[in-house]
């Protein structure tokens, strides 16, 4: 069973890119996909997908709609934990109901509580663990508050409880510096680095030039995009506001492209910052207010002169650097934790303290100073982006949830893992 009761970013991909996998390899077994109802809406792709599949034994299992209502929202630390103890008990009735043999739950964030004052699963279990904190004093120019310190001791002991839960198989984490500070600690459990899937660019060459005039976008404009659903999280208003502080001049030369899907409270809010900027600084903004599909991701990013990853101290991994890695794109990208980590290791473009925007608007001077192929190295993009393939993430999962089937792993893949 692959359990995940959550929807967009990557929520979609993840569990397509394992069906794919499972129906080229023709698994010799049953895959059950406990979803929320709306999964088969926002995630269209993934859902025609899965009924294209040849293979018979895989199956789509939203929630009921009842359930999906009773779980409640995350507006606050105890309205989260409230939804996460609602969370395992659906995920113990569908392994119930399911008869499950193993489980995969896709967010094992969500599960902490649970498990760490050890509640029991019905059947083995592995996750995937995103958001650790506890070892950033490992990155450079860390800084923790006093909230942050407790975040991480707050973190170690629950993680310690988890690495002893007698049902826990495998934890795949996407931060490959968490893997080895986990790995100190004595348990049974396989702690297993998993891949950030990124898909590859088609190998046709996309006609930039036929896209931007599609798009509108004036020929001198350098394009800086902000790619996926807008909101406070992703810098949006340190940004405009950052933008609000460059010359004339600058702003001459910037076209602000920004796609996704933005909530309607959301939306407001922004909209009304982006007119008052509009009216003193000749920027060209364009806006694809949309959900994009997955297949036309990658256009966006081929056209970007630079990517923003202006996050607000944000945790884990960002697929918003692989895309751009992928690109062979800069971006501009906060430096606070993982992300800020890999940017600086791998290269990828600048990294700035993102809440503050004076230092953002200095780097956006710089973007605009420079040729933008003089930011970051290119060759460790593609490095970057090598080390996150989709089958690096397949293939590591099928190999530790199912060791039976490492004969079916293209060797290439089987020595890297």
């Amino acid at each position: 069973m692959l359990f995940d009761l959550a929807l967009g970013g990557h929520h979609g991909g993840y569990i397509q890119h394992l069906v794919e996998y499972a129906d080229r390899q023709a698994f010799a077994g049953v895959i059950d996909i406990v979803v929320l109802p709306q999964f088969c809406e926002i995630h269209q792709d993934t859902v025609a997908a899965i009924s294209s599949y040849q293979h018979p034994a895989i199956n789509l299992v939203p929630i009921s709609t009842a359930e999906a209502a009773a779980l409640g929202d995350r507006h606050s630390g105890m309205n989260r934990a409230l939804r996460n103890l609602r969370e395992w008990q659906l995920f113990c009735k569908y392994a119930k109901k399911l008869q499950t043999t193993h489980a995969l739950i896709m967010y094992l964030d969500t599960c902490e509580l649970p498990l760490a004052v050890g509640m029991q699963s019905p059947c083995p279990f592995s996750g995937i663990y995103f958001r650790p904190t506890f070892h950033y004093d490992l990155f450079a120019n860390y800084q923790p508050n006093r909230k942050q310190r407790l975040q991480q001791w707050r973190e170690r002991i629950t993680l310690g409880r988890i690495l002893h839960h007698p049902q826990l198989q495998t934890l795949f984490c996407l931060d490959p510096f968490a893997v080895k500070a986990i790995e100190h600690d004595r348990s049974n459990v396989q702690i297993v680095h998993l891949a950030d899937p990124v898909q590859p660019y088609p190998s046709i060459q996309l006609d930039l030039a036929t896209f931007r005039t599609k798009l509108g976008i004036e020929k001198h404009r350098r394009v800086f995009l902000l790619f996926g659903a807008l909101d406070g999280r992703k810098g949006i208003y340190q940004l405009l506001e950052a933008i609000a502080l460059l010359p004339p001049e600058r702003c001459q030369n910037i076209c602000l492209l920004l796609v996704g899907k933005t909530n309607a409270t959301e939306r407001a809010n922004i909209r009304s910052k982006i007119t008052v900027l509009c009216q003193i600084a000749p920027i060209q903004l364009v806006e694809c207010d949309e959900f994009i599909p997955e297949h036309d991701v990658s256009s966006y990013f081929q056209l970007a002169d630079v990517v923003l990853a202006l996050y607000q101290q944000h945790v884990g991994m960002s697929g918003i650097l692989l895309l751009a890695a992928a690109a062979g794109k800069p971006v501009l990208s906060s430096d606070y934790g993982l992300m800020g980590e890999l940017v600086r290791r791998y290269q990828l473009g600048l990294a700035v303290d993102s809440t503050d925007p004076s230092a953002i608007a200095r780097a956006l001077s710089g973007c605009l100073l420079e040729l933008p192929e003089t930011l970051g190295d290119r060759s460790q993009m593609q490095v970057f982006a090598e080390q996150n393939s989709i089958d690096r993430y397949t293939s590591t999962i099928f190999q530790y949830l199912n060791p039976d089937a490492n004969h079916f792993l293209p060797v290439s893949i089987r020595d890297k893992i």
